[in-house]
């Protein structure tokens, strides 16, 4: 029976194959020496487990409530730009494959389809929009305005990209359609300094945002408690554990490692995401474990997407909770709502006072 990690890896070998020259590296590339892309999906591996016995788990639930959505089961598709790289109809094979799976799609503001026609491909189903808070703050406003007006029904604030870190394997040009609204809409037109992400970003964005949207506004982008505590006192309504994929500062900690102390900092007042590196149903177990109220996955839905269009996305969620209902069965958790610190037995191979660090992981795509 071959293993979740081998079904991950021939989908990302199809994609590959699949692919535009320069597309693949595009999506998997790291920044710098591509560390911290490289811990992402073996970080989570060192986790051990100390399932419960005796628990009756003749039904399993995984669906969840989050933020007023109710989703088929905690694992979400979080916001990666340009998938019409990926495939002819882009964000809007995206889009129907997630709905499709019953989940949440986290579009994102560097897309390569119209918000109206994403949204459109969604239906009835919930998603939430991806912003970064430009130099031209009235260009945001005018993003915001849009997704709001589409259905859009959270917003999710990257601040983990003051910059865009430099990623040597990325060549441009990247291979996108000759489109004037969409290089306009981006930032692809030479017109770059007022759509770069605004260095200057503070707390008072989250508030600034809500304001201007009406909407429940997460941070993505966090790994440390006092920064988690500081967006909560700010008025986040969610957070997301992320270090972007590995694609800005490098060498940044794992999300497997930041996520327990964020839980830790933050308790239950609001609900924590997490990204980077999940690749199973086991790795979401984990996660939700360590305190996150669901994950993200991005990698694996662009190989998703250009190895099988909305079909692949689909089939690629639905996957997921197939594997994750078995881990929970196995693990004495009928329900999300059981999967907590306990279920977490040790780490190993953590270098740390008395015991040797592991060997550098071969690289696995995270997301």
């Amino acid at each position: 029976m071959r293993t979740d990690r081998v079904r991950a890896a021939e989908r990302e070998r199809v994609a590959q194959q699949t692919l535009p020259p320069g597309a693949y590296d595009f999506y998997a590339a790291g920044s710098g020496e591509e560390v911290s892309a490289d811990e992402a999906a073996s970080a989570w591996r060192t986790y051990r487990l100390l399932p419960r016995i005796l628990r009756d788990v003749s039904h399993v639930d995984t669906s969840v409530e989050l933020l007023g959505a109710s989703l088929a089961s905690p694992v979400l598709a979080a916001p990666s730009a340009f998938h019409l790289m990926a495939h002819p109809e882009g964000e809007v094979a995206t889009a129907k494959g997630v709905a499709e799976a019953g989940s949440l799609m986290i579009v994102s503001s560097r897309g390569t389809r119209r918000i109206e026609d994403v949204a459109a491909a969604i239906g009835l189903a919930p998603w939430w929009y991806q912003v970064y808070v430009l130099r031209d703050r009235d260009h945001t406003v005018r993003q915001v305005e849009r997704a709001v007006a589409a259905g859009a029904q959270a917003l999710v604030l990257t601040v983990d990209a003051p910059y865009v870190a430099v990623k040597p394997r990325v060549r441009l040009p990247l291979p996108l359609p000759a489109d004037d609204e969409l290089a306009w809409s981006v930032g692809l037109d030479g017109r770059t300094a007022d759509r770069e992400q605004d260095p200057s970003l503070g707390p008072d964005a989250i508030a600034w945002l809500r304001r201007v949207s009406g909407l429940p506004v997460l941070v993505k982008g966090v790994l440390r408690a006092d920064d988690a505590r500081a967006c909560v006192d700010a008025g986040a309504a969610g957070l997301v554990v992320s270090n972007h994929g590995g694609r800005q500062l490098d060498r940044t900690v794992s999300t497997a490692r930041a996520l327990p102390a964020v839980a830790d900092a933050v308790g239950e007042a609001v609900p924590i995401l997490v990204d980077g590196g999940i690749h199973t149903g086991t790795d979401v177990l984990t996660a939700l474990a360590l305190g996150a109220r669901a994950v993200l996955v991005g990698r694996p839905v662009l190989w998703a997407l250009a190895a099988g269009g909305a079909d692949g996305v689909r089939e690629l969620f639905d996957g997921y909770r197939a594997e994750l209902t078995e881990a929970m069965a196995l693990a004495g958790a009928p329900a999300v709502a059981d999967l907590d610190r306990g279920l977490v037995a040790d780490e190993v191979g953590v270098a740390g006072p008395g015991r040797p660090a592991s060997p550098r992981p071969v690289r696995e795509a995270g997301g």
